[in-house]
């Protein structure tokens, strides 16, 4: 029998409810969810292998490496997908979904040139979207959210409620994507839905 301490469980195990939450009236203004099915790892460059890792990656995935606080990647022929968000001179945060062993592929494709390690259970992954996510958002991070200067596709590393988070968007809805440490994922969830209640938010449980 299996001990069931030993059961993975997400990082907001026990915070996360399901349904709508703050303002009721109207629609939501907010959509919050963590995302439990994706897998991340980070990757590094080795001394001297830049230009080599973004061939490697170029060959085995069709895209080139970002170099600034952009993202690359998305959807592969197979029905995977994969992006790299920058993270850093010469370092990115991989979010994959439909790839079981993450670690083990990149380390296959480019372990050569890089330093490869999982990520999976030691970040915690909110996705988050609506007409109001930018509002929320801008009470606490350090950065400007402007939609003429913040863009699709673009990154940052800041901070909210004194949490360091990296901050990705995925389009002009807008929707993005806020990777945290796992150990103060609780600490920023809670500012999250207090900062979001004014607006209404729907919270979203992935099966």
């Amino acid at each position: 029998m299996v001990d069931p301490l030993l059961k993975p469980r997400p990082a907001l195990a026990g915070l996360l409810v399901a349904g709508r939450h703050g303002r009721p009236d109207g629609p939501p203004g907010v959509t919050l969810r963590e995302h439990t099915h994706l897998a991340l790892a980070s990757v590094m460059a080795r001394r001297g292998e830049a230009e080599a890792l973004d061939a490697l990656v170029r060959n085995a995935y069709g895209f080139d490496l970002p170099q600034t606080p952009r993202l690359a990647g998305g959807s592969m022929p197979d029905g995977r997908s994969m992006s790299f968000i920058w993270a850093g001179p010469r370092q990115w945060l991989v979010a994959a979904e439909g790839i079981a062993e993450l670690e083990r592929e990149l380390v296959a494709a480019l372990g050569r040139r890089a330093v490869i390690a999982d990520q999976s259970d030691g970040r915690c992954l909110i996705g988050m979207s609506g007409s109001f996510a930018r509002h929320v958002l801008a009470k606490g991070a350090a950065i400007d959210l402007d939609p003429r200067v913040f863009k699709p596709g673009d990154v940052a590393i800041t901070q909210a409620a004194h949490v360091n988070m990296h901050l990705w968007q995925l389009d002009d809805r807008p929707s993005y994507e806020i990777s945290v440490f796992r150990s103060l994922a609780a600490s920023f969830w809670s500012w999250l839905c207090a900062s979001a209640a004014e607006f209404g938010y729907e919270v979203v449980a992935e099966g």
